[in-house]
C-alpha cells in the first residue's frame, strides 16, 4: 500500500525473492507472516523492502547461497530505500536484522541490545529494530528457535501496539 502506517525493512532478496521479484516470499517471509499474524499486525496493510535491492549470492553447487552485501553495495541502494520511505510516509519503520537497522541508525547501533525499543527518527514518527527472521531459522535446536520466535514476535507486539495507540 502506498500510505502503508508501517514499512518493514530487511537486509536483501533471498534466492526465492529473487526469483519471485517479490520480497520475504521464502522461508524467512513465511516466519514473517506467521510472527505479524501472531501480533495481530495485517501484512497486507504494511509494505516491506530491503536495504540492498539486489540477491548477492555464491554459486555452491546447484545451488545460490546468500553473501552479505558490502558496505558500498548498502549505499548505492540506500537512495531507493529512502524514497521508497519518503514516498510512504510510515508511522514506523521496523528494521529486520542488522543491516537494516545499522543501514538506517549507524554503524554503532546493535540489534541484539537494542531491539524492539521504539526510537525517534528523522524519516518516520519513529524506527525500531528487531532480529532478521532468518536468525531464526538458523537456530541451532527447536527450543531456540521457539525462543527466538516468542521474542520475535513480542518485539512486533511493540509495533502493533504503538500503531494502535492514538491511531
Amino acid at each position: 500500500p502506498k500510505k502503508a502506517q508501517i514499512v518493514f525493512v530487511g537486509e536483501q532478496p533471498g534466492n526465492d525473492e529473487d526469483l519471485a521479484g517479490q520480497p520475504f516470499v521464502g522461508p524467512a517471509g513465511k516466519l514473517l507472516d506467521k510472527a505479524l499474524e501472531e501480533a495481530e499486525i495485517d501484512r497486507g496493510r504494511t509494505y516491506v523492502t530491503n536495504v540492498v535491492k539486489h540477491f548477492k549470492w555464491e554459486p555452491r553447487g546447484k545451488r545460490r547461497i546468500h553473501a552479505k552485501p558490502n558496505a558500498q553495495e548498502i549505499t548505492a541502494c540506500f537512495p531507493w530505500l529512502q524514497a521508497e520511505i519518503r514516498l510512504i510516509q510510515p508511522r514506523l519503520v521496523v528494521c529486520l536484522g542488522a543491516t537494516a537497522a545499522q543501514a538506517l541508525l549507524g554503524r554503532a547501533f546493535r540489534v541484539t541490545q537494542q531491539r524492539g525499543h521504539l526510537l525517534d527518527a528523522p524519516f518516520a514518527e519513529k524506527v525500531m529494530a528487531t532480529v532478521h527472521p532468518s536468525s531464526i531459522l538458523r537456530a541451532p535446536d527447536e527450543d531456540a528457535r521457539r525462543t527466538e520466535m516468542q521474542q520475535f514476535i513480542a518485539d512486533l507486539k511493540i509495533a502493533a501496539a504503538y500503531l494502535k495507540y492514538d491511531a
